[in-house]
């Protein structure tokens, strides 16, 4: 991971000069300024982690710089405001905006150097926690003593001890942002920041600068992949993203640089890349909805996290944790799942996968009264959808295996319209599949959708 880049903004030759050989002799990266024209053009042309910032400067002082980078940034990085002539008013003033402390001059190097320890651990700290409440999933790793999770777990704990690219693949709710996280926290950049790009989210106006950043006269904001600068980016179902999008982006993770929106200059950057989705990216590249270079960029180790049904063995596992995750988080009281209950879980066809199943956990425990749950309440839960390979229409196993897909093909689209009551716009979303290839699926099976259908 990168090592801590810190600027000194002072007008003062010597002080810059001192601080920055101190702060080297300490294995920091350090940029200095002598004024606040020249800190602007600073953190345009790098994000610090941390600024030392005198108070009185020919141009501007220093608690304005304070005020101005606050306002434009909530994340913005410590800063540690320096005077050889404050006044208490100036200390309060300066903590009121936002700096981390307020050291007077002549400065103790030794008080200095633990400051911006603490300052960057704090930053550090600040910045993980944020991530962690943006985080749905309370596991640090994957449950589950089955074979399959077993060997998944060792898949990631082995790549994460290497700085290859990762692509996460497995359907919707089996926790690949989980195996994202277990692989970053495993890694040499743990001490960086995971930074999540949910694709789908992004606003397509949007994308270019919550990705690149941009700047604007002497501002700048900084986007997610400076902000994961040393760290992780994790792009969360990178299917989603708009062809044009895919381009730029497969341009900037090549050359480790991009030039942020309203900006000349090229940043830098070194990032780690785990990717997911729940399409099939080689699939998605061959009919040309994804580009080849960046498929080839992201799958340097495909990781294939597997449905809850192939390990239905973890589900006991699975329930008692959720049971004592909401007793504790939401202060329910604790109720314990039957056999009957646990078998009736075992059978069901998890479409949802993990994350259905940490739903209803979630409900029985609200709405349900009595210190067990019984099977009765599970399958009310449940409701009436079955497992597909237990109703509905057989597939002919003696078929050639063209002929078999496009029969379970036809089945499952039929089925689904049926559930929809034929909104074809509703059936795309479900099977996870473009509505214009949808149509074109509809119109070779022979499928004749109800007047009407959307």
């Amino acid at each position: 991971m990168s090592v801590a880049h810190i600027l000194v903004v002072d007008d003062e030759p010597d002080i810059r000069e001192l601080v920055k050989e101190i702060l080297e002799d300490e294995q920091y990266v350090v940029s200095v300024a002598a004024n606040g024209a020249e800190a602007r053009q600073a953190l345009i042309e790098r994000r610090p982690d941390l600024i030392l910032l005198d108070v009185w400067m020919p141009d501007v002082d220093g608690i304005s710089l304070l005020k101005e980078w606050h306002e434009a940034d909530e994340q913005a990085p410590p800063v540690v405001v320096m005077s050889g002539h404050g006044t208490v008013e100036t200390a309060v003033e300066a903590t009121r905006l936002g700096a981390y402390d307020f050291l007077e001059k002549p400065l103790s190097m030794a008080k200095l150097l633990l400051t911006i320890r603490h300052a960057l651990d704090d930053y550090s700290l600040r910045r993980e926690n944020m991530g962690l409440r943006r985080q749905v999933q309370p596991l640090s790793r994957p449950l589950g003593k089955s074979s399959v999770m077993t060997t998944l777990r060792d898949q990631a704990e082995k790549v994460a001890l290497t700085d290859a690219w990762v692509l996460l693949l497995g359907e919707p709710g089996v926790g690949k942002r989980l195996i994202a996280r277990l692989i970053h926290s495993l890694s040499s950049r743990r001490d960086g920041e995971l930074v999540e790009v949910g694709v789908a989210t992004i606003v397509p106006a949007n994308a270019p600068m919550e990705l690149f950043g941009e700047e604007r006269g002497d501002s700048v904001r900084y986007g997610l992949l400076e902000q994961a600068n040393g760290g992780t980016l994790f792009l969360n179902e990178v299917a989603d993203m708009d062809v044009d999008l895919q381009a730029r982006l497969a341009s900037a993770l090549q050359g480790q640089s991009f030039v942020r929106v309203g900006g000349s200059r090229a940043v830098n950057i070194d990032i780690r890349v785990i990717a997911s989705s729940h399409k099939d990216l080689h699939e998605e590249m061959l009919l040309g909805r994804f580009r080849e270079d960046l498929f080839y960029l992201l799958n340097v180790v495909p990781i294939a996290v597997p449905p809850l049904r192939q390990h239905r063995e973890d589900i006991t596992d699975l329930l008692s944790y959720y049971v004592d995750f909401f007793v504790e988080s939401d202060a329910l009281p604790y109720r314990s799942f039957s056999v009957a209950a646990q078998n009736s879980l075992r059978n069901h066809g998890w479409p949802g996968n993990v994350r259905e199943l940490k739903s209803i956990v979630h409900r029985l425990l609200i709405l349900g009264s009595g210190e067990t749950i019984e099977a009765d309440e599970v399958d009310a839960v449940l409701g009436s959808r079955p497992l597909v390979m237990q109703q509905g229409p057989r597939i002919d196993f003696d078929l050639p295996l063209r002929q078999a897909r496009e029969q379970f093909e036809k089945n499952y689209i039929e089925h689904q319209l049926r559930l929809t009551a034929g909104n074809v716009s509703q059936v795309a979303k479900l099977a996870g599949i473009e509505r214009t290839h949808l149509y074109r699926k509809i119109k070779a099976l022979g499928i004749k959708p109800k007047a009407g259908d959307q």
